[in-house]
């Protein structure tokens, strides 16, 4: 069987230590648990939606929806696809747009 190449992975992306107040940790695991996501993920969506809203946010980023406009199913696809190597990513895109 082929294997495909190693794609990025959360052991790969870049890691930052932040010391939260207490009971952030909390709040945090709540809120993620209501919207469906880890904490990560809730965590990184709200400062895509804090850094959009000051305007710090390039505007490729903008023009994407944020991850509380998206159903769960979609954000998980949208996660697979991101880590797909770029041939399959296109192949996939090449194939969806297939008009028939």
């Amino acid at each position: 069987m082929k294997q495909s190449p190693p794609s990025r992975s959360s052991r790969s992306a870049d890691k930052f230590v932040v010391r939260l107040p207490e009971g952030m940790r909390a709040r945090i695991a709540e809120v993620a648990r209501h919207y469906h996501r880890s904490m990560n993920s809730e965590i990184i969506a709200r400062l895509e939606k804090t850094l959009l809203a000051e305007g710090n946010l390039p505007s490729e980023t903008a023009s994407a929806p944020t991850h509380t406009e998206l159903h769960p199913h979609e954000h998980q696809l949208l996660q697979h696809f991101r880590r797909l190597p770029q041939p399959q990513q296109s192949a996939l895109i090449a194939l969806l747009n297939v008009k028939g």
